[in-house]
């Protein structure tokens, strides 16, 4: 007995293991791509939920599409309600995992043929490199995850003194109650509803547990699913609190709507195509629990999303405010996360430079003064966030979008130099033929431009300057100027030029590190 236990919890530990190994190579393998496509297709909550369901039936990580669609709601690419579809779908793509766990996992037993494939994909994640790698990987993971189903089985005939039907509470409303608090107990220690599922059809299948008891169990699954992420967001963002309390209500809501109809829905689901077998009618219950907690709330999406928002209210905004510590786990929406705020920061500055530069009677030196107790513990967070960065070696995109923020940090940390130079700010301000291409660079700061259109604008202004700079040097020559105010003069032309050419690189870098992404989508 003790043997087919530690056999049993073997079982599930390579489970666990296969799952989180196959779940990280998919990831890895779809790359940036699965990142554009979930951008470009959720313009509504009902395209929303199908890319949701695809995608994460695809990575096998509901948390992975979650994560990806709060950063795109961060960065203003879609609206709140647009990602609530997302979460929607998500919850029904992770159902697939029961799917393939039953259908080739637990019926055709596949633990043994997957014995030289683990070999095989450990030699080709060892020795391989790139995508044979991560392709590897995948396989290995995806066998682990075959060898311990199998054991699991194999060690259940052993489990069954301990878990019986008359151990367990009867199979009644009381009993089934505590069946549901039993799997939100079980998901929330192994965080993985996978392997609880896969648990569940084990027992299921061994006559350790009735078809009602499984079910209940799987409503609490459901709802334990969501604690370890709701639990994580509470030292995140606003934007991914209103996801994992979105998350949590509508697998609640869907849980008690389903838990009551168990006993109306068990001979529909043991009908004639499915025919008597537990395990299938399982699993089309689950399926089946999340795609109605769909349709109940895909025509309730808005006041849905209005409640949420109601429940968590936005936090006070800083310009670091876009670098939530659960965004790290995606490299590309951490990548997303570190452009808006180095675009921030850029528009905080360009804000008080206007500011400063306005004309007399509207001017407004506050914002300047200010300025460097606001950037630069942005720049801090955001060159910290940065080093946290872990990037694949053999992906281009994301390495060259990590120099080009890198090259960024940079001219935001010179331009804020240049920004407390108060003196030759205040010339500029003061003279009728300087302020103008000055106050031009800090609207082109505020609202940023395309980077072939910045490039002519700030060549056009250091041409300026350039020009200004030898003709003050000649009025001085000639005499028409004091050399005070020549100096006064050329200060202030250096000032722009050197200002010009930090925007026009950030403008550069900036288009850079925004990614692929973002060149086909406009900001709601």
């Amino acid at each position: 007995m003790t043997g087919g236990i530690l056999g049993f919890l073997g079982g599930i530990g390579l489970f666990l293991f296969g799952m989180e190994t196959l779940t990280a190579a998919l990831r890895s393998l779809a790359g940036d791509g699965m990142r554009r496509w979930l951008l470009r297709m959720t313009s509504s909550p009902l395209r929303g939920v199908l890319t949701g369901a695809g995608i994460t039936a695809v990575v096998q990580s509901s948390t992975a599409v979650t994560v990806m669609t709060i950063g795109f709601v961060g960065a203003g690419l879609i609206g709140f309600s647009h990602s609530l579809g997302v979460i929607y779908g998500a919850n029904i793509g992770t159902t697939v995992t029961g799917w393939i766990i039953m259908l080739v996992g637990v019926k055709l037993k596949l633990g043994v043929l997957a014995l030289p494939v683990l070999f095989v994909a450990s030699l080709m994640g060892i020795l391989g490199e790139g995508q044979l790698a991560r392709v590897g990987r995948m396989l290995a993971g995806l066998s682990l995850l075959f060898i311990g189903l199998d054991l699991m089985q194999a060690a259940s005939v052993g489990v069954q003194a301990y878990v019986t039907p008359d151990w367990l509470p009867a199979d009644d409303w009381a009993g089934r109650l505590v069946m549901a608090a039993i799997g939100l107990v079980l998901v929330a220690v192994m965080q993985s509803s996978s392997a609880g599922i896969a648990l569940t059809l084990i027992l299921l299948g061994s006559g350790a547990l009735s078809f009602g008891q499984a079910a209940a169990m799987v409503v609490g699954m459901n709802v334990g699913t969501t604690l370890t992420g709701f639990l994580a967001s509470l030292g995140g963002g606003s934007e991914m609190q209103r996801a994992a309390v979105a998350n949590l209500l509508f697998n609640v809501i869907s849980a008690l709507l389903a838990f009551p109809l168990i006993d109306v829905l068990a001979p529909l689901l043991h009908n004639a195509v499915t025919g008597p077998d537990d395990q299938t009618a399982l699993v089309l219950f689950h399926t089946g629990l999340n795609v109605l907690g769909a349709a109940l709330f895909l025509p309730l999406t808005r006041p849905f999303a209005a409640l949420v928002i109601w429940l968590v209210p936005d936090r006070p905004v800083t310009l670091a405010t876009a670098l939530d510590p659960q965004l790290l786990a995606d490299s590309g929406t951490a990548l997303d996360a570190a452009a808006r705020t180095a675009t921030a920061i850029t528009e905080a500055i360009g804000q008080a430079l206007q500011a400063a530069l306005a004309p007399q009677g509207a001017r407004d030196l506050r914002p300047l003064a200010a300025l460097p107790g606001q950037v630069e513990p942005a720049r801090k967070a955001l060159e910290t966030w940065l080093s946290r960065l872990h990037l694949p070696p053999d992906r281009p995109e994301p390495l060259n979008r990590m120099a080009a923020l890198m090259h960024l940090t940079d001219h935001i940390t010179r331009l804020t130099a240049r920004s407390e130079e108060r003196g030759r700010i205040a010339h500029l301000a003061n003279s009728p033929r300087l302020a103008r291409p000055a106050r031009a660079i800090a609207a082109a700061l505020i609202m940023p431009r395309k980077a072939d259109q910045a490039a002519r604008l700030f060549a056009r202004i250091r041409g300026f300057a350039l020009r200004h700079r030898r003709g003050a040097l000649l009025r001085e020559h000639a005499g028409l100027i004091s050399s005070a105010d020549v100096f006064r003069e050329t200060d202030a032309l250096r000032w722009l030029d050197r200002v010009a050419e930090h925007a026009e690189r950030i403008a550069h870098y900036g288009a850079q590190a925004a990614g692929p992404q973002m060149k086909d989508v406009r900001p709601v």
